[in-house]
């Protein structure tokens, strides 16, 4: 038969091949051993399997963090209902779609189950119990794909791997249903260049693997089949999103499932309950039980230890932890190998000693490289006898089959990345205090081997973790670092020859390692590296600083200080480090500085609300913000940067996540932003994304004019657009931007509900086209509010709010003089003895203004000019208290009154329960613009450069229930007021 004929199996060879197929794959796939792989106590899969939590999980894009910190998230509890996804059903499409699903991607980080899911699905198909419409099932491991060098066609890889089917020639009929499987996409080794490899269509056509797999990929090769990959996090954008029909998550276990798994594990129900309490008292162990194989570390650590030891000498770290592990497994090695009795894990053997640093230094070596599986000649280089290696079955898994072909190879790895990660920080501990070598130095520095201490290693790991893109050396650090207690040290003395350092104390060592974390802390820029120094000093026992912030927030007293920025990090590593799901996070509840609050920053993937308003964010904020909104399992739904400077190029950034399939965000506040047009096309890129799920989006006071208006509506009319709330208030738009949104509501009238055009020139023509889809059936448009427009709105920033004010004579105090038509205002020695009044004040420098601003949907701008020290503006009801000194009686002192305090060392706002310092680097302008939105509550307070331009202060939202009336008041004499004039020269963006 010619290479490309192709003699397709009648019905009875395939029964005969399926059948032949499913019997071995039963045989291979019917046991599974804990933690260990092969060398473990196998059991029956069906004895001990649970059902894993696995869920939709959005896209296969990059996810940056180490999966330590993904754990963290994940083990916040759910805030919303997600619907699991069982195993076997992969394949069928999520509620609400509808197109054909050929290619599953699964993630999940390492050890929470997506190979014990694939054993799952092969053997509930194998024994008959579901997914009987699929003719075979192929699972081909990229561990052992990476080993396949020469080229051979699909069908002859196949015939290596299932004998079986050398009686088919080909399975691309049509009428044959295939499934592949690919596991372990972060273990694959090879280029999948799926840009360049050529194009191949025929399953008999002899090529290399690479190509093989990127076209079954592209599906040029077999369209027809089913493919499902898993992988970690980090190497899930390996496979272009285009190729990817559906993507899913294991989560590992829940806390439910976690006790369960105790319960099962531990026969003794005491014991068991026993080792649930500890667990809980620690909240890093706890967060790992969330992956599988680490409750088996503590199963089986735990299990031994409280029987046996002092409680005081249970792990409470895991650092403590993984000591005892791998000490117990030496035990455990000896009495089956070496016939051994002695169960002092301290004493080691020279051999065991030898074994231990060869597999700690092949741990390092490969964690440097980013790898996770190893094969014979990367074992050789440390000098690991392969057949002696398999003794450590428990800590290096040897994972080959019998079959010929395929799993003839050998391949290793870990039993967890923690664990390599464990052994890779022991390998650099040793290094250090026994052969004096510091593994991050370079070959060509010049160190003096005697001069080496402890520390320097500490100095270079932080460095190199510091430095590390995806936080891959986040875990080795802490375990480095937890390493240098002498507790610690004195578990492992069997294995170190030297502990602590021969010129350094151990406490020396721990006193410079703290003091170089602090130091990092205060300088580094990224707050998500700090949040790992925080574990890190938690490793060493020092958690002061953290405790304190502790104290503060448990007592409520946290808004009373200014905050240091190390102190808004020990703060955001409290809040991540919570169980709890926060249900606001507000940012300027806390008192700090503009650094500070970018360290509280990842705060804000805790919470379900973030109401970052006012707090001098610019667009270097929203680059962390982005990186949040791709974080899995996040809850935020409502963010608000209102009153902040971000401009166009902030919400650029955003929109990168706003895009995100991860991203649950459904209210969006941008009000006053700096932002124009130039950023309306990435707005309508998310309004038309079908991963959005943005319900709300506020605009207002953004000079987005009519050209923005008219990109943003090129969103609305995507089919795929969710919106339902517009807010365009004050954005400058006229009869263009007008007619462009009626055009989409046109388009596209399904879903827009609400939209705000106030403070804009709509035209007569235009708002009426839009007032009338309010009556049209056909479109779902309840709310339209066009109120207080006009062609005076067209002006930019607030300068389209100004309104006129002036000084009310009859409630100036004595010593106050007016001038200028009652626009001035200015403090004299000399009692001006003005005739009584009701609404004098008699004894504070102060003054009202005659107008009372109120109104629903009424906005108010007017800015001051003040010439002297130690100035109050502010505005009060009309029933604050006019005599005497009390603060019933003082501007900003009272329930009836705020206001903004000017000095020449900065701004306070002062309002009883609120009391917010405002200190800036700038000096101190002598102009303040005062912004009102009396029915919305809220209250702004900028400074006003010479050119007009404003800088955002401070915000305050309340709920006014009378008119407010401007005021004035002064502590120093001679100083003045005055009340500007508000031309349209002024550009006041």
């Amino acid at each position: 038969m010619s290479p490309n004929s192709h003699c397709f199996p009648t019905g009875q060879t395939l029964l005969s091949v399926q059948q032949d197929i499913k019997a071995k794959l039963k045989h291979k796939y019917q046991h599974i051993s804990e933690g260990i792989g092969h060398h473990g106590n196998q059991s029956l899969f069906k004895d001990i399997y649970t059902e894993l939590y696995i869920t939709e999980g959005g896209s296969g894009g990059l996810n940056n963090e180490h999966e330590v910190r993904q754990i963290e998230m994940a083990s916040k509890k759910q805030t919303t209902q997600e619907t699991p996804i069982k195993c076997n059903d992969i394949f069928k499409p999520l509620p609400g779609q509808d197109k054909p699903i050929r290619t599953v991607l699964t993630k999940g980080i390492a050890g929470v189950g997506k190979t014990v899911s694939v054993q799952k699905v092969i053997l509930d198909w194998a024994e008959g119990k579901a997914n009987q419409d699929i003719h075979f099932m192929f699972p081909l491991p990229f561990r052992d794909l990476n080993l396949k060098k020469d080229q051979y066609s699909l069908m002859q890889h196949l015939s290596h791997y299932l004998s079986e089917l050398k009686e088919i020639d080909s399975i691309e009929d049509g009428e044959t249903k295939t499934v592949f499987i690919f596991d372990g996409l972060d273990e694959c080794r090879l280029p999948l260049d799926f840009k360049n490899n050529e194009k191949c269509c025929d399953v008999t056509r002899p090529t290399s693997v690479d190509v093989l797999l990127t076209n079954l990929i592209k599906g040029n090769l077999l369209p027809s089949a089913l493919l499902w990959i898993t992988s970690r996090p980090a190497a899930a954008n390996q496979i272009p999103p285009e190729c990817i029909d559906q993507v899913t998550e294991v989560r590992g276990f829940n806390d439910p499932q976690k006790e369960e798994y105790f319960r099962k594990k531990i026969t003794d129900q005491n014991l068991a309950n026993e080792i649930i309490t500890h667990i809980k008292t620690s909240r890093s162990l706890h967060i790992m039980c969330h992956i599988p194989v680490f409750c088996w570390i503590s199963a089986t650590v735990l299990e031994m230890m409280l029987k046996e030891a002092e409680k005081d000498d249970v792990p409470k770290t895991l650092t403590q932890m993984y000591s005892h592990f791998m000490l117990i497994q030496i035990i455990v090695k000896n009495k089956k190998y070496n016939k051994d009795t002695e169960s002092n894990p301290k004493e080691l053997s020279q051999s065991d000693k030898e074994m231990i640093l060869k597999l700690a230094k092949l741990a390092f070596q490969q964690l440097q490289k980013g790898n996770l599986i190893f094969y014979e000649e990367d074992m050789r280089e440390c000098g690991l006898d392969v057949t002696e290696a398999s003794e450590y079955s428990a800590l290096c898994t040897e994972i080959f089959k019998e079959e010929s072909g395929l799993y003839q190879d050998k391949v290793y790895s870990f039993v967890h990345l923690s664990i390599q990660e464990f052994l890779a920080a022991v390998h650099a501990l040793e290094s250090c205090l026994d052969k004096k070598e510091n593994v991050f130095s370079n070959n060509s520095e010049d160190e003096e081997k005697e001069s080496i201490q402890l520390s320097d290693l500490h100095r270079r790991a932080v460095d190199q973790a510091l430095k590390s893109e995806n936080g891959h050396l986040d875990l080795f650090l802490r375990f480095l670092l937890g390493l240098s207690l002498e507790s610690n040290q004195n578990l492992l003395r069997g294995l170190l020859t030297q502990t602590g350092s021969t010129t350094q104390t151990n406490e020396e060592t721990v006193e410079r390692t703290v003091r170089y974390l602090s130091d990092n802390i205060e300088r580094e820029s990224s707050p998500e590296r700090i949040i790992n120094l925080f574990h890190c000093l938690n490793e060493l026992g020092a958690n002061s600083l953290v405790e304190d912030m502790q104290t503060s927030l448990q007592s409520g007293t946290l808004s009373e200080i200014k905050l240091k920025p190390d102190q808004c990090s020990a703060l955001a590593y409290l809040l991540l480090m919570s169980e709890e799901v926060l249900e606001k996070f507000k940012l300027k509840t806390y008192n700090t500085s503009e650094k500070g609050y970018q360290r509280l920053m990842p705060v804000v993937k805790t919470c379900k609300r973030a109401l970052l308003d006012g707090c001098k964010l610019t667009f270097k904020s929203c680059e962390t913000l982005a990186s949040i909104h791709q974080t899995p399992n996040c809850p935020l739904r409502e963010l608000d940067l209102s009153y902040n400077d971000l401009e166009d190029r902030g919400v650029e950034l955003l929109c990168v996540g706003l895009t995100s399939p991860l991203c649950n965000i459904q209210t969006l506040v941008l009000g006053q932003c700096g932002l124009t047009e130039g950023c309306c096309s990435d707005l309508a890129s998310v309004l038309s994304s079908p991963n959005s799920q943005l319900k709300q989006l506020e605009l207002r006071d953004n000079d987005l004019q009519d050209s923005g208006v008219t990109l943003l509506s090129a969103g609305l009319k995507d089919p795929d657009y969710k919106l339902h709330t517009l807010g365009l208030s004050g954005c400058l738009v006229t009869e263009e931007g007008c007619a462009a949104l009626s055009s989409a509501l046109r388009s596209n009238p399904s879903h827009l509900k609400e939209l705000d055009l106030s403070y804009n020139h709509p035209g007569d023509s235009e708002g009426g086209l839009l007032s009338a889809a309010l009556v049209d059936p056909t479109y779902k448009l309840m709310k339209l509010n066009v109120d207080h427009g006009g062609e005076c709105r067209l002006k930019s920033g607030l300068r389209k709010y100004a309104c006129h004010l002036t000084l009310d004579p009859n409630t100036v105090n004595p010593h106050l003089t007016l001038s200028e038509g009652n626009r001035k205002v200015t403090w004299v020695v000399e009692d001006q003895h003005y005739e009584d009044h009701p609404d004098r004040f008699d004894c504070l420098y102060q003054v009202l203004c005659r107008e009372g601003l109120s109104g629903s949907g009424c906005r108010y701008y007017w800015e001051v000019e003040n010439d002297g020290d130690q100035i109050y503006i502010g505005v009060v009801y009309k029933g604050m208290k006019r005599k005497g000194d009390e603060d019933d009686s003082w501007i900003g002192l009272n329930k009836k009154s705020w206001c903004l305090f000017c000095s020449d060392s900065g701004y306070d706002f002062y309002h009883p329960g609120v009391s917010v310092r405002r200190s800036i680097s700038d000096p101190v302008l002598n102009r303040v613009g005062v912004y009102l939105d009396w029915s919305a509550g809220t209250l702004s307070f900028y400074s006003v450069s010479s050119s007009g331009t404003l800088t955002h202060l401070y915000t305050e939202h309340t709920r006014f229930t009378e008119p407010l009336y401007p005021g004035f008041g002064f502590e120093v004499s001679s100083s003045s007021v005055t009340l500007c004039q508000i031309d349209d020269q002024h550009n006041q963006r």
